[in-house]
């Protein structure tokens, strides 16, 4: 694989594409949880139904998840740097908006608008660390970084949302991003773009594409709101396989296929593929569980519960940068498998959570262990998912892994969900709802039993929690067998591990 890195990328600008790289990734990630905690001010101030209310996070998720392989291919076609920057003025633009929306309808539109401009600017971020940074050291640390700021994001996300909310305005949650965004687009100047590929827009494939994905996406938030068997969800799920089956016969004819299919039949490429989607899940999942059982069980408010959480960050942060030395040395699968079982522990012990465990000694150990394993076992994949992908389709291969990611963290979240209510329902019907009625009365002797049958739900979504990375270690050892890794000192090529 031919990679085009300038002097300048390479030696003085190394910095700059680095700060650019992580603050646009910081900005996306950013943006999945800051609008959660706004959501009771912005219900207050407009109005919003109840119906409407989860839409302001699901218009978000749908446009950002299902237009990824569309924002890829773009890219590879006319340009990264040219479609990173167009995603970055219509997310800054997306943003004014929903800061000065009047109504829930303007709001949920914003999102979506936010979500195409996120879905043009992750898969060409990522693609444009091949073209920014050598392989060996350069690259291993851009990617230890971009790994990083989806943890680092996720947790300011909590605490930045809570602090803007309480002390501003929920409109500050979204004017953030202006400057942000502004201060990015400005920085890709430094930017060094690749070489772009030969070939037309698959508009048949990116229809019947993003369709799929759109249906999937949507009959998984669906199902995490009304259930798996709901006419709508199954519908959903129906049309997702029947416009995914018409995509992959459109794509197997296409002389420019949206996604070329070559790309899956490299076994560790599609293995890494399949890992991410349920670290995606896990990563997540076990982050929303945890939130709701600080705040619903331990009564954590939004800023506590944000700075509970930097075990997340610090985790992923030091195992990144761990593990990014490790792929120098030993074998994708030999890092990434430890990883996923240590992280799949960390899940297991959070199941051992009760009403009145101590945060510093149970929440706080159980929350770094899960996330140390899961950045150890998430940067190896990334790279086993863009080794060797020729320029012109660098794009499409971090579209479809960030596509993994997006799509894995959505099913984990419904899914555990899922678990998680029917099993503190089993024990005391809607036990979310009686509980906030409780604390509202005084009602001790209720409170007590509601949380225990939240805590009893959480704990048993964590025990499948455990399953899906167990499930995602056993992918890993089955599929991912390349014992080629980053070089290090041996020259920018690959090398193979004995």
């Amino acid at each position: 694989m031919s990679t085009v890195v300038s002097p300048q990328a390479s030696k003085t600008g190394f910095g700059l594409s680095l700060i650019v790289v992580a603050a646009a990734q910081l900005m996306l990630v950013l943006d999945d949880t800051i609008a959660n905690i706004a959501l009771p001010s912005i219900q207050r101030e407009l109005a919003v139904s109840a119906a409407t209310l989860p839409w302001i996070i699901n218009a978000y998720v749908l446009a950002f998840g299902s237009l990824l392989l569309f924002g890829g291919r773009i890219g590879d076609l006319f340009g990264r740097r040219r479609v990173l920057r167009f995603g970055i003025l219509i997310f800054t633009l997306a943003s004014l908006l929903g800061a000065v929306g009047p109504n829930a309808e303007l709001l949920v539109a914003a999102r979506g608008l936010q979500g195409v401009g996120g879905a043009l600017i992750a898969p060409n971020v990522l693609a444009l660390i091949t073209t920014n940074f050598p392989q060996g050291k350069s690259r291993n640390s851009a990617m230890a970084v971009y790994a990083a700021m989806s943890a680092v994001g996720m947790t300011v996300g909590i605490l930045l949302g809570g602090i803007l909310t309480g002390l501003l305005s929920w409109r500050w949650v979204f004017l953030i991003n202006v400057p942000i965004g502004l201060s990015v687009l400005a920085g890709t100047g430094i930017l060094v773009d690749g070489p772009r590929n030969i070939g037309r827009l698959d508009l048949p494939g990116a229809v019947s594409g993003t369709g799929a994905m759109v249906a999937l996406t949507y009959g998984v938030s669906r199902a995490g709101e009304q259930g798996w068997s709901d006419a709508l969800t199954v519908g959903a799920f129906i049309f997702s396989g029947v416009l995914g089956s018409l995509f992959l016969l459109v794509q197997s004819r296409s002389k420019n296929p949206l996604l070329p299919l070559s790309l899956l039949r490299d076994r560790n490429r599609s293995g890494s593929y399949a890992a991410v989607l349920f670290i995606g899940g896990g990563l997540l999942a076990t982050y929303y569980l945890l939130t709701l059982y600080m705040q619903q069980v331990l009564q954590f408010n939004p800023v506590m519960a944000g700075l509970a959480s930097l075990p997340v960050s610090v985790g992923i942060v030091l195992s990144a940068g761990i593990s990014s030395k490790l792929v120098e040395s030993f074998s994708p699968r030999a890092v990434t498998v430890p990883g996923l079982l240590i992280a799949a522990m960390g899940t297991y012990w959070l199941s051992t959570l009760t009403v009145g465990s101590s945060y510093a000694a149970h929440v706080l150990p159980t929350l770094f262990v899960t996330y140390f394993g899961l950045g150890m076992g998430f940067m190896p994949m990334t790279l086993t998912a863009v080794r060797a992908v020729a320029d012109g389709q660098a794009g499409i291969a971090s579209a479809l892994l960030n596509s993994a990611q997006q799509i894995g963290a959505a099913l984990g979240v419904a899914v555990l969900a899922t678990i998680s209510t029917a099993a503190a329902n089993s024990r005391v019907p809607e036990a979310a709802e009686v509980l906030q009625e409780a604390l509202k009365h005084g009602n001790a002797g209720v409170v007590a039993t509601a949380s225990e049958a939240l805590t009893y739900g959480y704990t048993t979504a964590f025990v499948a929690g455990t399953g899906m990375l167990l499930i995602a270690a056993v992918v890993v050892i089955a599929a991912v067998n390349t014992g080629l890794t980053q070089g290090s000192g041996l020259g920018d090529g690959w090398h193979r591990t004995r």
